[in-house]
């Protein structure tokens, strides 16, 4: 059974990784889709088409939500994934890359969450952000990402009261650590055993060892959540912080 049939879903950051392969699973659950990012995508044979997006620049965001709007001939299901993670501990950290993190990741959202309203205010809707378990519990030395997903929540709630008019549903999804992911392998081991003093190896144990369920999270775990809060069947749920962490994080 095809659980998002018919629907018309957009994902901001939706060219590679986590936002890529969401756009996937949505495609395969019936829905139609379209990604924003600031990149193109590598793979030329993804089942949606991609725009350029800088979530930064409301006028980007808004000339994206009408495109993709046009497109698919409105808009149901809005997924902001579009995010950075830079970490250091603050004596290191430069303030401007600080307030990049949060320009992209609070910012983001909210101009986004703006942009999509006036396409989703009549038909109501679902928007899901993608969230952290950084949103739920301090990162150490890791401050810009954790105020930015905390920030997230706060938006997600707020939102949630001031769309419900509408039927406009606003939940998060918190991942935990997406070890294999692109971003761990390429970059995020490198700058926690930079900031721990420790071998990349040693980091990637450390968080399986925080893990109830000893393993990393994937694509798949996340993705699954996302599709049963996109669906009518968590028409009940709105202004949530959903944790998928292995037990990790459990309020």
């Amino acid at each position: 059974m095809q659980r998002l049939s018919g629907k018309k879903a957009v994902v901001t950051g939706g060219a590679q990784g986590l936002g890529q392969a969401l756009a996937k699973r949505m495609a395969e659950e019936g829905a139609r889709v379209v990604a924003g990012d600031i990149g193109r995508p590598q793979d030329a044979f993804l089942p949606f088409e991609t725009l350029y997006l800088d979530v930064t620049d409301y006028a980007s965001c808004a000339g994206f939500c009408d495109k993709a709007a046009e497109l698919l001939g409105g808009i149901d299901i809005l997924v902001s994934n579009a995010a950075i993670l830079i970490s250091g501990g603050v004596d290191e950290f430069e303030p401007d890359k600080w307030k990049k993190v949060i320009d992209v990741n609070l910012c983001g959202f909210f101009n986004v969450a703006k942009a999509a309203f006036p396409h989703m205010m009549q038909n109501g809707g679902t928007i899901i952000q993608i969230n952290s378990k950084s949103g739920k519990k301090g990162s150490f030395k890791n401050s810009a990402y954790a105020a930015s997903k905390f920030g997230g929540i706060g938006l997600v709630q707020s939102l949630a009261l001031e769309f419900a008019p509408y039927n406009l549903r606003v939940n998060a999804i918190c991942p935990g650590n997406l070890l294999d992911s692109p971003l761990w392998v390429n970059s995020l081991f490198k700058q926690y055993a930079k900031n721990q003093g420790i071998t990349e190896e040693q980091v990637r144990q450390k968080y399986i060892d925080q893990v109830p369920l000893k393993r990393g999270c994937t694509y798949d775990d996340v993705a699954n959540v996302l599709v049963f809060l996109a669906s009518d069947e968590a028409s009940y749920m709105t202004g949530q912080a959903v944790n998928v962490t292995g037990g990790q994080q459990m309020d």
